[in-house]
């Protein structure tokens, strides 16, 4: 504890990048393995598959939807994979999904909780 402040690590970040219109799907899979909580906003794509993926006949939106869940490590890969199927991130032009571990946080934690942790 620094200043006041309760620092977190062993932490990840996971970024799906989805079509408009897929986040709450993902979100929900994504809480039901675990997840507190999520953060979504809307961008617009640009890229070489922009309109069309050739002969697969599909056409990809440039409207996204970027959901971000911070989540601890240990329960990463789970929260994961349920957002993967969720998103049906492994069919063409559906979007990308990836993890990032996160160095440090400050949230608010229960002084209960804290001092648990500060004892270890």
């Amino acid at each position: 504890m620094s200043q006041g402040i309760v620092v977190l690590t062993d932490a990840m970040l996971i970024t799906c990048i989805v079509q408009r219109g897929a986040a709450d799907k993902v979100v929900e899979a994504a809480m039901r393995a675990g997840a507190q909580g999520a953060t979504i906003y809307y961008a617009r794509g640009t890229g070489v598959r922009q309109r069309h993926l050739g002969v697969l006949g599909i056409t990809i939106s440039a409207e996204k939807e970027v959901v971000h869940i911070v989540v601890a490590s240990e329960q990463a890969d789970h929260v994961f994979e349920n957002m993967h199927a969720a998103a049906k991130i492994d069919t063409p032009g559906m979007g990308i999904l990836y993890m990032t571990p996160v160095e440090k946080m400050a949230t608010y934690v229960p002084s209960d909780v804290a001092a648990r942790y500060l004892r270890d």
